[in-house]
């Protein structure tokens, strides 16, 4: 079809019949295309749907043209190659996006149609025939084309001309549903401020409903598809508050159909994810005064009329209804200006309904999953309001009843959890979830530091009822609740160190027990600490409690040293775990003041022999290198100026500070351990340190000398910011600045001087040892030859009778020769020489015999009637033989 004469035809405007056949060209146009657009002439096409359009507010008649163009629009576009979706995408996505200028026109008709030929790209129809050389173009190609053309921002846009046309207003809504449920549309209305326009109309009249549930989809889909702090920021307005405020009040008191439970919960989920902006003016708009109410008016009587006679029933919506008030309460009270409300509507009174046990045979509104859930719920929300209102929480006795509740937590009363919501985890067919929300109320309290608070729990016993769920953990706990478990035992070590910290009486009463329960944790396996299931926290928990809670009491510090307490942290730092060595040592700095310490200190040993001395040394060296503190091989000094700069400090530069801001010399102290390692080795006297290498004796002298360099580096800071200020002091001033540098680098060259001796002298001591070893070795190999030529001369006398005679001379004449010449008169000589003997070795009359092997022979029952009764036939003793036939029997023994 010859669609450039169409177009030129619409264009001509000055003939007298031409209405009629412009009407009757595009009839013909839409016959030809009734089964789709072909992509290639389907920007002609659209091109002739606006000029039909245009001449829609002169010539009425076009509407019908238009209509039918736009009917054709819902029906799959059709391609005659496979690359023609690519080739006119360009074309398609204009032709698409030109839908939503269509609805400027004032047709109402036309809007609906245009807004039905959306909806139809995602319910796309099949054509009604098969045109010969066409194929149908993929179904999403339609949708894809409309976020190029950007569809979705001129719908936003077209909103603004429907104010009371609601029909049409229902279909643009039905419209922006559909292409809301892709990213880069919800992108696209996100620029054209969607969520706001949508959501200040939400209270439109519409007896239908569609426009409620239509635009909390929209929103809904807005805030999970874009950006959603600009979503937030589109909707914290008074106009949209407003409008969901009434909505949500509207729902809640006359809504009782299922689907008006469901809205109501969507719109209170959005109005909380609206709360979490701090700027949004949910107080001026009168919503948390209500959303308070809501929350508290089953526990709480109240006199205001929109809560009177108001129910609410166990079904599922209203369930979860109870449980979003709640959590919107939490987020509400991050908003200072909102305690006052919490006050007035006595939320910490309606929690606290919550914390007791279940009473039973009471009627209740809530089955008792739902209850429990509620109540954990609950226990959850006062951690977050309680803190907020002291007063009311003491008013409410909520000390008094907290401890009553971890009471029946820890009573054997029967009671099955049922551990299925996301507070009860871990705690089926138990109450350890119930501990575990009670103990972080508590601990949310203690941390407070309010003395009326802490007094009163002091008062009631609260540490020792701690250290006694404590030990009943340790015995109940088992695999599959250990996680809970740890995270209450942690939470509980925590409670009691915000209790006793600065308070020597608090400590007292933590005493020996407390210690015990610390000393446990202590003495956990430390593989443990990597399994992930809490230990680490656990063990930090614990390291806190020996702080602020033995430290400083010296019948526990005793009591802790006693039980090889030091010698348990010990263990721990040799782990080598940098997570918790600044802690532990941080401990150990303070427990060396007690003059008992360094004994236990000093007695400790490691792996391999190795002495806490060694092992804060070897510490040392660990955090230099890991700190890019220049040393060479032997970790001697380098830089005699600067001996601590880590590698950091090298990479800042130095600039004025202010007097209150510390400089990066000052804050390397806290940054890292090397001073807390110079604080402790300092407390054992530098000088009297066991097992020590001379590795570490040279890194020792370092240590020794840390104040002196940290001093002299904060000099030259100072030194070099006067420098950098261009400030001039005063000939004193700098004579007494330029000889405190020259005497902290003269310290260094002691220091490096002094390693360097020690360096040189263990060089010595080891060439000394390794001569030795040499000198060992050589006797060793020269023995060896002297028993291998022993046993050649020993082999050659008994295979050579010569050899063994001329040995024999030798022999005779060495004795011969060892003899005095000159015999005193009147003396007795004895012979002590056998002759005619053929030995080299020393002979005399008495001769040593030894005995004959015991496997030989058969033992000494061998001869007796008992062994051949009790041993076996074979093996063992010797038979007795009755008859023996003695052959020659010698006349007479000779020994020799």
């Amino acid at each position: 079809m010859d669609l450039n004469r169409v177009i030129k035809l619409l264009q001509e405007t000055d003939k007298d019949d031409l209405e009629e056949k412009q009407l009757k060209a595009v009839k013909i146009l839409v016959q030809y295309y009734q089964n789709g657009f072909p992509l290639r002439d389907l920007a002609q096409i659209f091109k002739i749907l606006n000029l039909c359009a245009g001449k829609i507010g002169q010539q009425p008649h076009f509407i019908e043209s238009a209509y039918s163009i736009l009917k054709l629009c819902g029906l799959p576009f059709l391609k005659k190659k496979v690359s023609d979706e690519i080739t006119y995408a360009e074309d398609t996505a204009n032709s698409i996006a030109l839908l939503g200028d269509l609805m400027k026109v004032p047709s109402s008709e036309l809007r609906i149609q245009i807004c039905k030929c959306i909806v139809d790209f995602y319910h796309a129809e099949p054509p009604k025939k098969h045109i010969t050389g066409y194929q149908q173009a993929s179904s999403s190609y339609k949708i894809q084309m409309a976020e190029v053309g950007g569809l979705a921002k001129t719908m936003v846009q077209s909103l603004a001309l429907l104010d009371n046309q609601l029909v049409e207003k229902l279909w643009v809504l039905k419209a922006l549903q559909h292409l809301s449920t892709s990213e880069a549309n919800c992108t696209l209305m996100m620029q054209a401020q969607a969520a706001s326009s949508i959501c200040a109309h939400l209270n439109d009249p519409d007896p239908s409903g569609q426009l409620l549930f239509r635009s909390s989809e929209i929103l809904w889909n807005l805030l999970e598809k874009s950006s959603k702090e600009e979503i937030i920021q589109q909707l914290s307005n008074l106009e949209c508050l407003l409008a969901l405020k009434e909505i949500f009040k509207n729902l809640f008191m006359r809504g009782f159909r299922h689907y008006d439970r469901q809205l109501r919960n969507d719109i209170l989920v959005i109005t909380t994810i609206i709360a979490q902006n701090p700027e949004a003016p949910m107080i001026e708009c009168g919503f948390t005064r209500d959303l308070i109410l809501f929350a508290t008016f089953n526990e709480v009587k109240s006199q205001n009329p929109l809560v009177k006679g108001l129910k609410l029933s166990n079904s599922y919506e209203d369930f979860e209804l109870k449980k979003l008030l709640f959590n919107i309460i939490v987020i509400l009270c991050k908003d200072l200006p909102t305690v006052q409300l919490l006050i007035d509507g006595k939320v910490v009174l309606a929690l606290f309904t919550y914390v007791k046990k279940p009473e039973k045979h009471k009627i209740i509104e809530w089955s008792a999953a739902q209850y429990e859930e509620l109540q954990l719920h609950a226990i959850a929300t006062l951690s977050s309001v309680a803190p907020l209102l002291i007063e009311e929480y003491m008013l409410c006795q909520g000390n008094a009843r907290i401890l009553a509740f971890l009471e029946w937590c820890e009573s054997e009363d029967s009671f099955f959890s049922h551990g299925n919501s996301f507070h009860g985890t871990g705690g089926r067919g138990n109450k350890f979830a119930h501990m575990r929300y009670t103990l972080r109320l508590l601990r949310a309290m203690v941390y407070l530091q309010d003395e009326t608070v802490n007094n009163d729990l002091c008062e009631k016993g609260t540490i020792q009822q701690l250290i006694g769920i404590f030990k009943n953990t340790i015995s109940k706990s088992n695999d599959k609740e250990e996680a809970i478990v740890l995270e209450i035992q942690s939470d509980i070590l925590l409670i009691l160190s915000g209790l006793c910290e600065h308070n020597i009486p608090r400590k007292e009463i933590f005493g020996t027990e407390g210690v015990d329960v610390i000393l446990h944790v202590l003495k956990t396996d430390p593989k443990k600490f990597q399994s992930g299931l809490g230990y680490i926290v656990l063990l930090f928990s614990t390291l806190d409690s020996i702080w602020c809670c033995i430290l400083g009491c010296y019948p526990s510090e005793d009591y802790f040293l006693e039980k090889e307490g030091i010698f348990l942290l010990l263990d721990l730092l040799a782990l080598n775990q940098k997570k918790f060595c600044n802690l532990i040592l941080g401990i150990m700095v303070e427990f060396c003041d007690n003059p008992k310490t360094t004994v236990h200190v000093n007695s400790w040993r490691g792996k391999k022999d190795q002495t806490a001395a060694s092992l804060l040394i070897k510490l040392w060296r660990k955090e230099e290198k890991e700190l890019g503190v220049k040393r060479d091989k032997h970790g001697k000094i380098i830089d005699t100026k600067k001996p601590l700069f880590t590698s950091f400090q090298e990479e800042q530069n130095i600039m004025p500070l202010p007097a209150d801001c510390p400089t990066v010399a000052v804050m390397d102290v806290a940054e890292n351990i090397r001073a807390k390692i110079y604080a402790v080795l300092g407390k054992l006297d530098f000088e009297n340190l066991p097992g020590l290498s001379a590795e570490d004796f040279v890194t020792l002298c370092i240590i020794h000398r840390y104040l002196d360099f940290k001093i002299g580096e904060i000099w030259n800071e100072i030194y070099e910011e006067i420098k950098l200020e261009k400030l001039r002091p005063v000939t004193t001033d700098k004579n007494i600045l330029e000889a405190i540098t020259t005497a902290s680098e003269n310290i260094g060259k002691m220091v490096a001087s002094l390693q360097s001796e020690m360096i040189e002298s263990q060089a010595r001591q080891d060439v000394q040892n390794e001569q030795r070893v040499y000198a060992k070795i050589q006797a060793t190999h020269k023995q060896r030859d002297l028993a291998n030529k022993s046993w050649e001369n020993f082999l050659a006398r008994t295979s050579n009778a010569k050899t063994l005679k001329k040995a024999k001379r030798l022999q005779e004449k060495a004795i011969e020769s060892s003899r005095y010449n000159e015999r005193p008169p009147n003396a007795i000589f004895h012979q002590t020489e056998i002759k005619g003997l053929n030995t080299t070795v020393p002979s005399g009359r008495v001769v040593t015999l030894e005995s004959t092997p015991a496997r030989l022979v058969g033992g000494p029952l061998a001869d007796t009637d008992i062994a051949l009764k009790k041993l076996p036939i074979r093996g063992g003793a010797l038979q007795r033989v009755k008859t023996v036939k003695i052959v020659d029997e010698p006349k007479k023994n000779v020994l020799t």
